[in-house]
């Protein structure tokens, strides 16, 4: 009976780490909070994931959560400080042209 316990817990933890991945929003920097909210470099999203293709799926998932109805325009990488970026032009859904960086060395090159 133990074991079934057990075997039903570390599935359940699992599970619910699984919904935290993605996304890093928010990252102390020097005994500060710096809002991630994607407007420079500085600011970039983190994407956390670490394979090409959940990066880019998390990336999008982020857009739509935060610019519900945007459009995409172009993509570019782009490094700062040694570390790639993907910068995303969007239109938002007002029409507005706006860059959205993202931090991606967490999962650039690795499939």
């Amino acid at each position: 009976m133990k074991k079934i316990f057990f075997i039903i817990l570390c599935s359940v933890l699992c599970c619910s780490a699984s919904f935290a991945k993605g996304i890093l929003h928010d990252t102390a920097k020097h005994d500060s909070v710096l809002i991630r909210d994607g407007s420079s470099f500085e600011k970039a999203v983190i994407i956390v994931d670490t394979t090409e293709g959940a990066g880019v799926q998390a990336e999008y998932k982020w857009l739509s959560d935060h610019y519900p109805g945007c459009r995409s325009g172009s993509q570019s990488l782009s490094y700062h400080n040694k570390h790639p970026f993907d910068v995303l032009d969007i239109k938002t859904a007002d029409g507005l042209p706006k860059k959205v960086y993202f931090d991606i060395s967490n999962y650039f090159g690795r499939w």
